[in-house]
């Protein structure tokens, strides 16, 4: 039974210390009660609590991770909406072979790259299905962990030939699915044998709790539940029902991160799903072929809602050399948020010259919205550039700053004596032709 604040509360060594994060250990509690914290931020937390607690303080997704060189983190999540607090393990993009397919794929698979605002987006896995014999399965099996070393997602036509291919991963940590309540001993003692995860799943809710209430009691609790739905609106439906149980109703059989095979076989569907995985908390996402066009929007949307709206992505204040810049180069100013940053500085390159690009202290914000909370104003500009020495950095004393924010100029003239400030074009997109314009113009 969940335990209410106050009861939390009276475990905790009341000193207010603060060192969790919370103002109070009653706070910290609150915290507690709602799953958004863990016992393990308090660092004065006695031996009583922490068992007491456990329960209490432990995420109602189970956390678990799979892979070993490349490890992918599912579950551990404590909210309905970013929102709230903000989503934790991303969903982890697989792609789908055939034990008859080009092993080459494996090879695309493994070094699949997207580069987004600075971060670099990957797959996490790649699932084998078993289509010939079980020596064919395994033997694929092998031979595409070999070459992809990513942790494989193993889809065999029995429980034979998925401990087969177990046996032949082994190590790999690796998510043996297809696990019913006819193979769910056996298919435990492989995982266990190998240290892989099993994926469960059952005609309906009822029974997916049963299976992995079973499982946990016999003491294997590395799990995901595959649902089985027959429809979009149902898979919406069950995706749902099962975050709000494991959340607000404390049905710890259903708090697992989830598995998907996507294989409709008509591409728009398979983006619909996999785009509706992705919002509506999935876990494991598998999709049915390698196609990069599909890859590219799938893992923008991904690292859209699993970035905390609370902390935008932002890019450390500091001066960047666009190419190689010389003392004389030209210099711009934007700001911290990355989207910006990167759509700026891309564009610089893009007009083939070097130049120095300013980036002050803007808690991440764009340019017009951190104008409008007064983080990026003449004065707060000027302040950063004195605070890094800007002037003994560059010899150019024309500094270019966003079209947006022209009302700018006069004060980080005056916050910069001897620089003299050029407005340019309100949209990244029009800074090439700014530059080969005006710029060179002007220099």
């Amino acid at each position: 039974m969940a335990l209410s604040g106050l009861q939390i509360q009276k475990l905790l060594p009341k000193t207010n210390c603060k060192e969790c994060g919370s103002s109070t250990c009653m706070a910290f509690a609150m915290k507690l009660a709602a799953k958004k914290a863990s016992l393990d931020e308090c660092p004065y937390a006695s031996d009583e609590a922490r068992q007491v607690l456990g329960a209490a303080s432990e995420p109602p997704v189970k956390g678990v991770k799979i892979g070993v060189e490349r490890v992918s983190s599912l579950g551990e999540e404590t909210v309905f909406y970013r929102h709230e607090k903000t989503f934790v393990n991303q969903t982890v993009l697989a792609v789908n072979l055939g034990d008859d397919d080009d092993l080459a794929l494996a090879d695309r698979i493994r070094d699949y790259t997207l580069v987004r605002v600075g971060e670099t987006l990957t797959l996490g896995a790649v699932a084998v299905t078993q289509t010939g014999s079980a020596e064919a399965f395994v033997a694929f099996c092998k031979a595409v962990y070999d070459r992809a070393r990513l942790p494989l997602v193993l889809r065999g036509r029995d429980a034979d030939a998925l401990a087969l291919a177990s046996a032949a991963v082994a190590g790999s940590r690796s998510v043996i699915s297809g696990v019913t309540a006819d193979n769910a001993d056996a298919l435990r003692a492989v995982a266990v044998r190998d240290g892989h995860v099993l994926a469960v799943t059952a005609d309906d809710l009822d029974g997916l709790c049963a299976l992995t209430a079973k499982l946990k009691a016999d003491g294997f609790n590395d799990l995901l539940v595959a649902f089985s739905t027959h429809s979009l609106a149902e898979e919406f439906q069950t995706n749902a029902i099962a975050r709000k149980a494991a959340l607000s109703g404390g049905v710890k059989a259903l708090g697992y991160a989830s598995l998907r095979f996507i294989d409709t076989g008509d591409g728009m569907t398979d983006m619909v799903e996999a785009t509706t995985e992705i919002a509506k908390y999935g876990g494991l996402v598998v999709l049915p072929s390698f196609d990069p066009a599909q890859l590219a929007p799938l893992m923008t949307l991904r690292q859209n809602i699993y970035t905390d709206p609370q902390k935008p992505i932002q890019v450390e204040p500091k001066l960047y050399a666009i190419g190689e810049p010389d003392k004389s180069s030209p210099l711009f100013v934007t700001t911290n948020f990355s989207l910006t940053y990167f759509l700026v500085s891309g564009e610089i390159e893009n007009s083939g010259i070097s130049a120095w690009l300013l980036v002050p202290e803007c808690e991440g914000m764009s340019v017009l919205t951190s104008w409008a909370a007064g983080k990026f104003s003449g004065a707060t500009i000027g302040k950063f550039a004195q605070d890094i020495g800007l002037e003994s950095l560059v010899d150019t004393r024309t500094i270019v700053i966003p079209g947006y924010v022209a009302q700018i100029s006069g004060e980080l003239e005056e916050s910069l004596p001897g620089f003299k400030v050029l407005v340019g074009p309100g949209e990244a997109a029009d800074l090439e032709s700014f530059i080969k314009s005006v710029l060179v113009n002007h220099a």
